[in-house]
């Protein structure tokens, strides 16, 4: 029969150590006074119990917990806390070691560990941090190229599973009289096991380990480096077994240079030739190749191809015409006409020019022929002369020709020569420079040559300068009068008589122009 228990009973019972008795008498039987009076007894009763438990430091996987015992072993005071242990906990000091009170117990809770391998899972309980003695501990073997995932996450046997384990922490149940110490969480292990692979790379042949699913991945773990066109057979997504056998095929690695651009390109080419038409690269007309379209291709090599192009080059020569002046008696001095204009002539050049990638390599003349002959101008100038008059402020004068000129003055001084030279202020003719006597250029008016210039007067032609060129005279003043600053193109008025036809220049220059 099962007695009811009011809640005093069973908050008092659940304060008792296991030991203590728990038969206690009815307090309904028991009168009033009795019971005022056993009250106080149990209660001096569970304090001197109480009084009586000796302090133990629990320290559980680095966690500090003061339990106030009246065990006597480490193994008991262990499950009076509620710790349910594993073998391969780790106490110390070991079990069934005493206790008097004030001693610390170290206690390391492994942790469960489910380990998947070989199509089976292997249940356990590990201390270890590392991976590799975690499967050492639960008998597991494995290579260094088997595939370890922890919680999910890929490791190497090597690693720590967990890095460092999380601290324990205390759960209180109501229905215990102290706190309980929880395992860290479960620790969850994959070994997928590394099968042989024979890789034939380029005429070596290696054997792999590899746990990777796919081939490619196989190849990349174990250090087998491929290029741009490389080719793997069997292909690089093929799920991998036991003893496949995988060829490698290295791509050449060659430089075409093309078009201003050079490309490095691998290839399986034999030839220059092959590797063009892999490339589509297309010879066109006079283009070639070096080295040439059947040389056989080596890693490393290079190959330039040369646009050849011909272009033909015209080229012209203007030859210039002749001018021939015909002396016309019925017209007047200082008068012309064209007779017969002139034309030049052209003569014509074809070049045949080699440009090898946009740059002349060579140039031929092929040809060379007169296009047109020039044609020679004739002019027909006068040689009649007039004498005419011409009114000054002195009387009528005779003169045979008038010509317009630039005058500009001068006097001895200017003439460049300091006053002690011996041939200071003397002409070119031998007179004294001054006022009455002109540089003139012999070529257009001779030396000696009687002149009129209106705003001057009479004149001889005497004297010479080096900036006197052409219809150009220079007027000349003493050192002893003012300069006038002359520069004015005006008429020269050569006076009579007329000199001998032989010292007459009848087509004169025709600078400086007036403007």
């Amino acid at each position: 029969m099962t007695r009811d228990v009011s809640p005093t009973q069973r908050s008092v019972h659940r304060g008792l150590p296991d030991h203590f008795p728990r038969s206690l008498p009815r307090l309904a039987s028991v009168p009033q006074a009795a019971v005022l009076w056993l009250l106080p007894m149990i209660a001096l009763l569970w304090f001197g119990y109480s009084s009586t438990a000796v302090p133990v430091t629990l320290m559980i996987n680095g966690r500090e917990l003061i339990h106030h015992t009246h065990q006597t072993n480490v193994r008991d005071v262990l499950r009076e806390v509620g710790i349910a242990l594993q073998p391969q906990d780790e106490v110390l000091p070991s079990l069934d070691a005493p206790l008097r009170g004030g001693e610390t117990v170290q206690v390391t809770l492994a942790r469960p560990v489910a380990i998947e391998v070989d199509g089976h899972t292997v249940q356990t309980f590990s201390c270890q941090r590392r991976v590799d003695r975690i499967l050492a501990e639960a008998g597991v073997r494995y290579r260094a190229q088997d595939f370890v995932q922890v919680d999910g996450r890929p490791r190497t046997v090597s690693d720590k599973a967990t890095g460092e384990i999380p601290s324990i922490f205390f759960r209180t149940d109501a229905a215990l009289p102290q706190k309980v110490a929880t395992r860290p969480p479960l620790l969850h292990i994959v070994v997928r096991r590394a099968v042989p692979i024979t890789v034939h790379d380029h005429g070596t042949t290696i054997t792999l380990y590899t746990a990777h699913s796919s081939l490619g991945a196989a190849l990349h773990a174990g250090g087998v480096v491929l290029r741009a066109g490389d080719l793997v057979v069997p292909a690089l997504d093929t799920p991998v077994s036991s003893g496949l056998h995988v060829f490698v095929h290295r791509a050449l690695s060659v430089t075409i240079g093309v078009d201003g651009h050079w490309l490095p390109v691998y290839t399986h080419s034999r030839s220059v030739g092959e590797l063009l038409a892999e490339q589509g690269i297309a010879l066109m007309g006079d283009d070639y190749a070096t080295p040439p379209l059947d040389t056989p291709l080596h890693s490393g090599a290079t190959v330039q191809v040369v646009r050849r192009e011909e272009r033909l080059r015209f080229e012209q020569e203007i030859i210039p015409y002749e001018t021939e002046w015909k002396a016309d008696p019925e017209m007047l001095l200082d008068t012309q006409q064209i007779i017969q204009p002139g034309t030049e002539g052209v003569i014509m050049r074809r070049y045949r020019t080699i440009y090898e990638n946009r740059a002349k390599v060579s140039e031929v003349l092929e040809r060379e022929w007169m296009a047109s002959v020039p044609a020679t101008r004739v002019i027909a100038y006068g040689t009649r002369i007039l004498v005419q008059q011409i009114s000054t402020p002195d009387g009528p004068i005779e003169y045979w020709r008038r010509i317009r000129v630039l005058a500009t003055s001068y006097n001895p001084s200017s003439s460049g020569k300091p006053k002690d030279h011996p041939r200071y202020g003397i002409t070119r003719i031998g007179l004294k420079a001054g006022f009455g006597v002109i540089a003139v250029d012999p070529k257009v008016i001779p030396l000696g040559s009687h002149v009129y210039i209106p705003g001057y007067g009479k004149a001889v032609a005497g004297d010479t300068g080096a900036s006197i060129l052409g219809r150009h005279v220079d007027l000349g003043y003493d050192d002893d009068m003012p300069l006038p600053h002359w520069y004015r193109w005006v008429d020269v008025y050569l006076l009579t008589p007329v000199p001998p036809r032989d010292r007459i220049r009848y087509v004169l220059p025709s600078w400086p122009q007036e403007r």
